[in-house]
């Protein structure tokens, strides 16, 4: 029998792991955030870029989250949690439009809607103000991964189907040595538009739904 590490509070890491990248995703379980889901998934680029900044977001948060909440009384909890994420979206968007500015113009409002991701309150409400800094922490970092994975296969599905084309833009999110990541996988492909519109990201998302609740119960009968 072997024995998991725990955290101060008898929570398992392997179990805040698989909650974040699988059993509670984000959008795949809680189906939180779908707005920029829907909206950004045009690439798998655009994916990986809005994933990035909310794990960023999600991560820092539930570092800070954890470190005051013995400090922060009960009744002005949500709003000091949410002037701290305000506080970390605004960093990350002026980071964006200076380092990535095409990127930045891609994403545009939805880098600023980070701050009212119910995942990342929500994270912020139930597990940091409940845990030491390193759960919170790998809280944060998995959640984020988890939410990053789900997007940027929707944003790969998408722009295969909807241009024949990955990762197109890669190197404005990761620098000019990443260009080897933009394919063409359909050479004079005139496109599926639909694909690439929100209703592809509406019927995308459902087949990817619909896929883990397969796998889920599948395992559940073994």
């Amino acid at each position: 029998m072997t024995t998991a590490l725990k955290t101060p509070k008898g929570i398992q890491w392997g179990r805040i792991t698989r909650d974040g990248l699988w059993s509670n995703n984000v959008i795949l379980s809680q189906t939180l955030a779908l707005c920029p889901t829907l909206a950004v998934t045009g690439t798998a680029t655009n994916g990986l870029g809005m994933g990035l900044a909310t794990t960023a977001v999600l991560i820092v948060s539930n570092i800070l989250v954890s470190l005051i909440r013995n400090v922060v009384t009960p009744e002005v909890r949500i709003p000091v949690y949410i002037v701290v994420i305000a506080t970390l979206v605004t960093l990350v968007d002026l980071g964006l439009n200076a380092y990535a500015h095409e990127l930045h113009k891609v994403l545009g409002l939805f880098i600023a809607l980070i701050v009212v991701n119910c995942a990342i309150l929500g994270r912020a409400e139930s597990f940091a103000s409940k845990n030491g800094v390193g759960a919170a922490a790998l809280d944060g970092l998995m959640m984020g991964l988890g939410f990053t994975i789900v997007l940027m296969v929707l944003g790969g599905v998408r722009e295969i189907i909807g241009s024949g084309t990955l990762f197109s833009g890669a190197a404005l999110l990761l620098g000019q040595a990443m260009s080897f990541l933009e394919l063409t996988l359909i050479p004079d492909y005139r496109g599926f538009l639909l694909a690439i519109l929100p209703p592809g990201g509406f019927v995308a998302l459902g087949f990817l739904l619909a896929g883990k609740r397969l796998i889920d119960r599948r395992a559940m009968r073994k």
